[in-house]
């Protein structure tokens, strides 16, 4: 028999910063390794997927913090994102490796990581520790700041490059 959901399963990850605390605190009381990453994901590739893996493999449950369309134009700039928030939330969501997927609107996720007290906070190779917010907070308190090799030349900006070289003079059908 099946049952008839009034959510997608990948939406029953995306959570408020309020859901997500409670069910953090939860977890944390049943002793789960909180992993805690962020990042525009305008659009998914496989370097993606692969530093995602890796972060998982770091402890039990991750929380992947996603910019919100404003704070991804702030940061980009016109025209990102390609791929609108409540999108890239609901893709992200729908990938094993991911526990729940938070939007935030500022610039930073500072405020999400202040909350959230995750174990360990993981940016990609190419950050600076000096440069990864929150570490400063996730380290005063016990946590873990890691970071994660990247796999070279996979990023959304040479994704973009390489599609508008594709297409540069041709009739897109």
């Amino acid at each position: 028999m099946r049952v008839s959901r009034t959510k997608s399963f990948s939406d029953l990850k995306i959570k408020s910063l309020k859901e997500l605390k409670s069910i953090i605190l939860r977890l944390k009381e049943q002793g789960k390794r909180i992993v805690f990453t962020n990042g525009c994901f305008d659009l998914l590739h496989y370097g993606h997927i692969r530093y995602l893996e890796e972060a998982k493999n770091k402890g039990d449950i991750l929380v992947v913090a996603i910019n919100s369309d404003s704070s991804v134009r702030r940061l980009k700039g016109a025209p990102r994102p390609l791929v609108k928030e409540d999108d890239r939330a609901r893709i992200l969501a729908g990938l094993e490796s991911i526990d729940y997927v938070i939007i935030f609107k500022e610039d930073t996720p500072i405020s999400v990581i202040r909350e959230l007290k995750p174990d360990v906070l993981i940016k990609g190779s190419d950050w600076q520790l000096r440069d990864i917010v929150g570490a400063d907070f996730v380290k005063s308190y016990g946590g873990e700041v890691l970071r994660i090799r990247l796999i070279p030349n996979r990023s959304t900006t040479n994704l973009i490059k390489k599609i508008v070289r594709a297409f540069e003079g041709k009739q897109i059908n």
